[in-house]
This record gives structure tokens, C-alpha cells and sequence, in this order.
């Protein structure tokens, strides 16, 4: 990504879609760099960031009810290429002119629509039929003076059109799901044929851009990082290594709630790939004491962040110490923060202390840090792209999100040492085989969880046993707002079900969770 580039976004315009984030996204994988802004944005604002297009999101709202979120006008006065996308599309349509109608028919789910003539530049080389996604009430029935019509569905007569010498576009569909099958081609279509952009974004650009920052905003002073091991904290402790090298020290509290060969993966691996320097906080006694007796999952969770803070500031106080002995002050902290969680927050423009609902770990807000946010600007995706080009280990660029709290918050019941190795042991079974099988890039986790509290009968070796428990939950999410559980193949649910009441003595049952989610939420706990 190139300073001009990275100066020039394609801002998505939010109308409130539980699809604008993918939208983004669906951008940067056409090589184009994006950014999110709330319809409230002005012209003024607009202009500002000198974008190089313009998408508008759909949105679950009617043009017609009072409220209903708006546009400036006086943005399609920029010339600057836009694209809108169902709610947007309607908002295009009803500014510049047009007709949009609430005849009472709808559109939604899989619809067929009719591609006029070549399709333009917006539509051509796509199939004259072709299913597409729809989520709509309201419908364009008469598109604004100048556009020429692209589609049109047995709904709907306008359901795309173009103006193309001001460069303005619009879908009734949703071009970024993968139930529209051409609908990247759409994206790019407008990106690279309409708007006439370059496919330059990647990850290498990225890189290159973050050390020259961080080397500019750190000098010679020295930065901490809470390195978790989890893919957040690792590429962001990896890319500010690779600007400043020995200036960083990381610090990794072993809790003892984590999962199976998690301490030798970052104390080895990570640190043999990387050369950072790495201190170990070994707190696992402590945590276990505090957490003796205690049930109550938002008590655990206080008592881990609680507790993992303490350990923090134990090891930063050292640091501190030891970096005035040698004239050079900590001044800041390296913090995992991506483009969802400044989205989530408000999109905020950074603060001097720490966000304690997107922060490494539950650091506390009074630790007076100047902050490092290298992969602030970018989706999951993009920095599991990011790890692999610094050289980081599949096993840890590739892994599955997993908790703070830890094993803690999937142990339902009291969290101790027997039930841990209980959890971990039957959560390395279910890891292994569903790597065996080629499943990790399919599911977006699968949470192991142990009933510590509930026993089951079961005959094992000829006898009766009461044994606990386990529960696999297999999911596929694009963000983790939504999720879906997973339809793993009998054969591989028949291995790690064996493999567990065969290798794990204490467990006699696999249950597996198949509730989406809402209703369900990800973890039990």
C-alpha cells in the first residue's frame, strides 16, 4: 500500500448494513484500499479524505420512513466514482431524481435477474440470467434522467443502472455475499473498469508503510507489548519488531489456562521466527488460587483479567526500571486493535490509554502509554496475510481465535488443574484431527467444552463409568457478529469422538452444539 494510496480510500458509506464491514472487505480483496464512514458524513468530510470512489451500503431501513438515514446531496457533486448497493441504490435513485416505490412486493434471498443488452461497464461478461441476493421492500421503478438501465428482476424493473459519464452505479443486490455468484465481479467491475483503479494493495505495501511509521513515531525510546500468542498480538509484536528490533520487549503470562503446547509454541517458535525478546511471566499457581471454588462465568472473568493485569504491572514496573538505568524510557505499548474494533467503537481516532473493551489482554486505562496500533486499518484476513509474509508460524497465524479468559470460560463449573488437563487434552485431539482432515481454513473455530459439573454413565473396558462430558462446537462465521455451526463430516466427528473417550479417562461422552448463532452465542461461558 502505497502513502497515496493508503491517503486515498474508496469510502464505504454505512447506512447502517450488518454488510458494510464485508463490503470493505470485498474492496481490499480486489487489491484497493478501503475505509468505513457513517451516512452522516459530509461533503466537507468527504472532500477531505480525497477518495477515489464511493460505495453505499445497504441498510435495513425504507427511504420513505421519517428518519430514515440520508445522504448529502452535495456528494455526488464531487465526481468522485460511486456505487450504491440496495439501500444505497435506492438512496442514489431518490436524490438524483428517480422513482423508488413501496408497491408491497419483495425481494429476498436468491432472486433471478435479466442482464439489458452488453450489461456495461458495471455488468459486461456476466451471464444474460443470473441468480443473485436480495434483501429489499422497496424497488426503483423509474431510474433517474441520464442513468441507463442494467437489470431487472420479475420485482423489480430498475434492479441496476449507470450513468457513466459521472461515474454513478447501483445494484439492487448484494454483490459482496457469496450468494450472489458474480457479485465480486460487479465490485471489480466498478473498482478497476469504472473507477479505473489499480489493483496495488497488498500485504508486502503494508508492511513496508508500518516501519517507517513505527520507526518515526517510536526513535529511540523503548516499547512493551502483551504478546498472547494469539494471531493479534503476534503479528503486531512481529511487525513492530521488524521496525525497531531490540527497543521492543514482550511479555507472555503463562496463566495456566491455556491450551495444550500454547507456552513452547510462542517460547520457541515464535520467538526462533521473530528474534524478539521475550520475558515469561509464570502465574498459573496464582490464577488457579483465585479462581478456587467460583462458578460464575463473569466472575471468572473478572478474577483472569484482574489477576492478569497484576502480573502486567509487575513486569512492566521491572522494565521501567531497568530502562531509565539505561537512559532510554518506555513510552509506549504495542496493542493488537483491527479495523472491526475502531469500527465497533465509534471509529475512533486513537487515545493515549488503553481501550478496555479491544484491549491485549484487559490491560488497565491508568498505564500511561503512548500507543502502537499497527494493524489498525485492517480485517483478520489481512493479518494472517501480514504474519505469513513476516515468516510467523502457521501454527500461529493460522490458529483459531480463542479467548482471553482462556480455557477458563470453557470449563463450565469450578476451574481447577485436574479439569484443565482434562480440556486441553481433549481440545489437542479435536485440533489435530481437524487439521488431519484439511477443516481449518473451513470453520472459524471450534470451541471444546468441558460439563465439569455434569456426569454421564457410560461402559468403558467392560465396566460402568460416570464419566463428563465433552462438548464440540464447530463454527463458520465471516466476522463472529453471526455464526453458523459447522457440517463436519460424520467421519471426522467419529475420529475425535473416539479418540477422546479412548485417550481422555475422565470423559465418556462427545456431544456436539448445533445452535447458530443468535441464538447461541460462540463460547458456553
Amino acid at each position: 500500500m502505497s502513502a497515496d494510496t493508503a491517503a486515498r480510500p474508496v469510502l464505504v458509506v454505512d447506512f447502517g448494513a450488518q454488510y458494510a464491514q464485508l463490503i470493505a472487505r470485498r474492496v481490499r480483496e480486489a487489491g484497493v484500499y478501503s475505509e468505513l464512514v457513517p451516512h452522516t458524513v459530509t461533503a466537507d468530510e468527504v472532500a477531505a479524505k480525497n477518495p477515489v470512489g464511493i460505495i453505499l451500503s445497504g441498510g435495513p431501513s425504507s427511504v420513505y420512513e421519517p428518519g430514515a438515514p440520508s445522504l448529502d446531496p452535495a456528494i455526488f457533486d464531487l465526481r468522485v466514482p460511486t456505487l450504491g448497493i440496495c439501500y444505497g441504490f435506492q438512496v442514489m435513485a431518490k436524490t438524483l431524481g428517480g422513482e423508488v416505490a413501496h408497491t408491497g412486493l419483495r425481494e429476498y434471498g436468491a432472486t433471478d435477474a435479466v442482464i439489458a443488452g452488453d450489461g456495461g461497464v458495471l455488468l459486461g461478461g456476466q451471464p444474460v440470467e443470473q441468480n443473485v441476493w436480495m434483501s429489499h421492500g422497496d424497488q426503483v421503478s423509474q431510474a433517474p434522467e441520464g442513468f441507463q438501465v442494467l437489470a431487472s428482476t420479475a420485482v423489480t424493473p430498475v434492479a441496476a443502472f449507470a450513468d457513466d459519464e459521472r461515474c454513478l452505479y447501483g445494484v439492487q443486490w448484494h454483490p459482496e455475499v457469496k450468494h450472489s455468484p458474480y457479485g465480486q465481479d460487479v465490485l471489480e467491475n466498478f473498482l478497476h473498469r469504472a473507477a479505473g483503479l489499480p489493483a496495488d494493495w497488498n500485504s508486502g505495501n503494508v508492511i513496508e508503510e508500518q516501519v517507517a511509521r513505527i520507526r518515526e513515531q517510536v526513535g529511540s525510546a523503548r516499547v512493551i507489548s502483551a504478546l498472547s500468542g494469539g494471531v493479534d498480538s503476534a503479528v503486531s509484536t512481529a511487525l513492530v519488531h521488524r521496525a525497531i528490533g531490540d527497543q521492543l520487549t514482550a511479555v507472555f503470562v503463562d496463566h495456566g489456562l491455556l491450551r495444550k503446547g500454547e507456552r513452547e509454541q510462542v517460547e520457541q517458535d515464535y520467538v526462533a521466527s521473530t528474534g524478539v525478546r521475550l520475558i515469561t511471566v509464570e502465574a498459573a499457581e496464582t490464577f488457579l488460587g483465585h479462581l478456587a471454588g467460583v462458578t460464575d462465568p463473569e466472575q471468572k472473568r473478572k478474577i483472569i483479567g484482574r489477576e492478569f493485569i497484576r502480573a502486567f504491572e509487575k513486569v512492566q514496573r521491572d522494565l521501567v526500571e531497568e530502562a531509565k538505568a539505561e537512559g532510554e524510557p518506555i513510552r509506549f505499548l504495542v496493542q493488537g486493535t483491527l479495523y472491526p474494533d475502531v469500527v465497533e467503537s465509534g471509529g475512533g481516532a486513537g487515545t493515549a490509554n488503553i481501550k478496555s473493551h479491544h484491549n491485549v489482554g484487559g490491560l488497565p486505562e491508568d498505564l500511561d502509554f503512548e500507543l502502537i496500533e499497527p494493524l489498525r486499518t485492517l480485517f483478520k484476513d489481512e493479518v494472517r496475510a501480514i504474519g505469513r509474509e513476516l515468516g510467523l508460524p502457521e501454527a500461529i497465524v493460522g490458529r483459531q481465535p480463542f479467548p482471553g479468559p482462556g480455557l477458563g470460560i470453557r470449563i463450565v463449573g469450578e476451574v481447577t488443574a485436574d479439569r484443565l488437563e482434562i480440556l486441553r487434552e481433549a481440545d489437542a485431539i479435536a485440533r489435530e484431527e481437524l487439521s488431519a482432515a484439511g477443516l481449518d481454513r473451513e470453520i472459524w473455530q471450534c470451541p471444546v467444552v468441558l460439563l465439569a459439573d455434569v456426569r454421564s454413565v457410560g461402559v468403558q473396558g467392560d465396566g460402568r463409568t460416570y464419566g463428563h462430558p465433552i462438548v464440540l462446537r464447530p463454527v463458520s462465521s465471516e466476522d463472529a457478529m453471526t455464526a453458523d455451526w459447522t457440517r463436519l463430516p460424520y467421519d471426522v466427528l467419529s475420529k475425535i469422538s473416539n479418540r477422546i473417550t479412548n485417550e481422555v479417562r475422565e470423559v465418556n461422552r462427545v456431544v456436539l452444539d448445533v445452535t447458530s448463532k443468535p441464538p447461541g452465542t460462540i463460547e458456553w461461558e
